[in-house]
């Protein structure tokens, strides 16, 4: 049997401060929840990998990649079937620095070519690509032909607006099949695709379109959201207003009945340039190519656009789904996601790269009745599920009975990503809704990592709310404040060598990439969470070490909501932070400074409320907004996002507080109004 152990390390540890008091809430003893059977051994392709390369045990198999990147990712290369135009002479060149690593040095690869190309034309042909259906009850499906000869005639239409290899694109959509359509033609053209929430205001749209001078920008008039009909377009033409580079605007009509305004940017979809021909050739990229620019909130400054690679992300992405979730050719995966979320991006280019079938979906999954996805995945007979530990506490909140009437046999396997878990959702997605045969998959990462960093996996034992340990290929440890490997107490999340899904560094921002991931240790990627190992090597992420907030599982800066907030010209300063909610996980709070002689009133509690939301887009939408005489800082200034946070919940215990400047400040929290 596959021993699940990571044995890396020391145990036990005497740094008291590291220690955490959720621990003791979390369920570390109660044992092993889950136990693969001899189906899950049987159809592996881990345990294929593993035993093509004459390996043992996940053990041996993270040592041997650790100690030979070369061999392991070169290895996975060619277990993955993947086609380069050009072979790579070299699988990583280090030669600047594990910050600055190459892949695949000298090949030329367009993930597009693996993705659909050659399935397009091969025996997969007719084999089902995307499904999708909308709120309303609209359906398609689209075979991997159907899929080539639509993002073919996109490719051209593009490519006839005068779009280019290297030209930035954003793709602001909802989750229809067009949004893989819009990827994949800007795959082919060698353009750098830059995916967009579809909730965003128009501010943020601007920001992210601003930030890599995109030259076009592809949305839709709307979507459906809860039975209404949620405007794109207003808020597409709102923010290319402010970015002088948008040239071009092309609209899906997910509305056919909705007319498009008289601007010589907008242009239909349908009226796309004709093709000149039935394929568009593939551009040969280079590995090291970029393919996507994907912004993530950070806890200072504005969005950060994370660099990927054609050889970098997807390859990531379909790793993970083949070693990690078992993905197969007979699988139909649905990922309860957006396009702006990096989930997004990963289930279309990893699930199309391996075969299998996409399920799409638009609109809230509780509407118009609580068992809306559950009757998805019924019809759909959708095998792998993923669902934030959010969506479930929402879901379970609804009763049992809308679960136990529809048949949910498909599913083998769920994923969970984005936040971590407490014990009651757990239970209830892997008892009431798994009927404890399927694993719940947990799987930790980001935007930056292209994927996950530790994982689970469908021949591993599992622990509730746990993570089986550091996906193959991730040199994976826990380090206390002084750099060193610790067990059983919790300390930072790294990883000690790079991998090829790595971000190649912020868009013209080389110094801030270095400063956020590398700047503390010396050639060790710090990626920002708090993180346990157990005696029994099962992991824990416990949350976010810097002060990101995650409403939802959507992530967001403080920056960027204080920035809101002072848009508000009553609003002199405000600090953002995360509070725990029961089902959201955090909501956000904002605490504002106002100008002097202004008064507070509810009615200006609105008001503010309402600017942030007018910028970042209704899923941002405070929880609280306080008004306070001042904000605790240290003496450069910056404020103490950790004590506003503590005295706002009421905590006794603030630790350190030797930085902060105007103690004065604390009690002003605690009288906010």
């Amino acid at each position: 049997m596959v021993n699940q152990r990571t044995n890396q390390g020391t145990t036990g540890n005497d740094s008291g401060d590291m220690a955490d008091p959720r621990l003791e809430r979390q369920p570390w003893e109660s044992g092993f929840a889950w136990q693969p059977d001899e189906t899950h051994w049987t159809r592996s392709r881990l345990l294929r990998f593993m035993e093509a390369q004459g390996i043992g045990d996940l053990d041996e198999l993270r040592r041997r990649a650790a100690a030979d990147l070369s061999w392991f990712w070169d290895a996975v290369i060619r277990d993955l079937d993947l086609e380069f135009y050009e072979p790579y002479r070299a699988v990583v060149d280090l030669s600047q620095g594990a910050p600055w690593a190459r892949w695949f040095v000298g090949g030329q690869y367009n993930y597009v070519h693996n993705a659909l190309d050659r399935k397009a034309s091969g025996p997969a042909a007719g084999r089902k690509a995307i499904l999708w259906e909308g709120e309303d009850g609209a359906a398609r499906e689209l075979t991997y032909a159907e899929l080539a000869t639509a993002t073919d005639r996109v490719a051209w239409g593009l490519s006839g607006l005068g779009i280019g290899k290297g030209d930035r694109v954003g793709v602001f959509l909802p989750m229809v099949p067009e949004v893989a359509v819009a990827i994949l033609a800007l795959g082919k053209l060698g353009a750098v695709f830059i995916p967009i929430f579809s909730g965003y205001a128009a501010p943020a749209v601007a920001t992210r379109l601003r930030d890599c001078g995109a030259k076009a920008l592809i949305t839709a008039n709307g979507f459906y959201r809860r039975g209404s009909v949620v405007p794109m377009l207003p808020t597409a033409l709102a923010a290319a207003d402010e970015v002088t580079s948008v040239e071009k605007i092309v609209v899906f009509p997910r509305f056919a009945d909705q007319p498009l305004p008289d601007d010589a940017r907008v242009i239909r979809w349908d009226d796309l340039p004709a093709p000149q021909a039935t394929a568009f050739p593939t551009a040969r990229t280079d590995a090291e190519d970029p393919h996507m620019i994907i912004y993530t909130s950070g806890t200072t400054g504005r969005p950060k656009g994370a660099v990927h690679t054609h050889a970098g992300f997807p390859i990531k992405a379909t790793q993970d789904l083949a070693h990690c979730f078992d993905l197969q050719e007979d699988d139909t995966l649905f990922w309860i996601t957006d396009i702006g979320w990096m989930m997004g991006p990963w289930a279309i280019e990893g699930t199309l790269t391996l075969g299998a079938t996409l399920a799409m979906y638009e609109g809230a999954i509780d509407y118009p009745q609580p068992d809306r996805l559950w009757d998805f995945v019924e019809k759909h007979r959708v095998t792998l599920l993923g669902i934030s530990p959010t969506a479930v506490r929402a879901l379970m909140t609804r009763g049992d009975e809308w679960v136990k009437s529809h048949d949910l046999s498909s599913l083998r396997a769920f994923g969970s990503t984005g936040e971590p878990w407490n014990p009651d959702p757990w239970w209830w997605l892997f008892r009431t809704v798994g009927g404890e045969r399927s694993p719940i998959l947990n799987y930790s990462g980001g935007t930056e990592i292209s994927g996950g960093i530790v994982g689970g996996f469908t021949i591993v034992p599992q622990k509730p709310c746990s993570f089986a340990g550091p996906i193959p290929g991730m040199d994976v440890d826990v380090f206390d404040e002084h750099g060193q490997s610790v067990r059983g107490v919790v300390g930072e999340l790294v990883i000690r060598q790079p991998w090829p899904g790595m971000t190649r560094g912020f868009w013209q921002d080389p110094e801030r990439y270095l400063e956020t991931y590398w700047s503390r240790w010396p050639n060790v990627w710090v990626h920002g969470d708090w993180a346990l190992v157990d005696a029994d090597e099962a992991w824990y992420i416990l949350g976010r070490s810097d002060d990101t907030i995650k409403v939802a599982g959507k992530r967001v800066g403080p920056a960027e909501v204080e920035s809101a907030a002072v848009a508000h010209p009553m609003v002199v300063e405000a600090a953002a932070i995360g509070v725990p909610h029961p089902v959201k996980g955090e909501v956000l709070v904002v605490l504002v400074i106002l100008r002097a002689g202004e008064l507070v009133s509810e009615e200006l509690r609105r008001e503010i409320s309402a600017t942030i939301v007018s910028h970042l887009g209704k899923a941002m939408k405070p929880e609280d907004v306080r008004f306070v005489a001042d904000l605790p800082r240290t003496r450069n200034a910056k404020i103490l996002r950790r004590l506003v946070k503590a005295v706002y919940l009421g905590k006794t215990d603030l630790g350190d507080v030797s930085s902060l400047e105007n103690s004065s400040a604390l009690e002003a929290i605690r009288e906010a109004r």
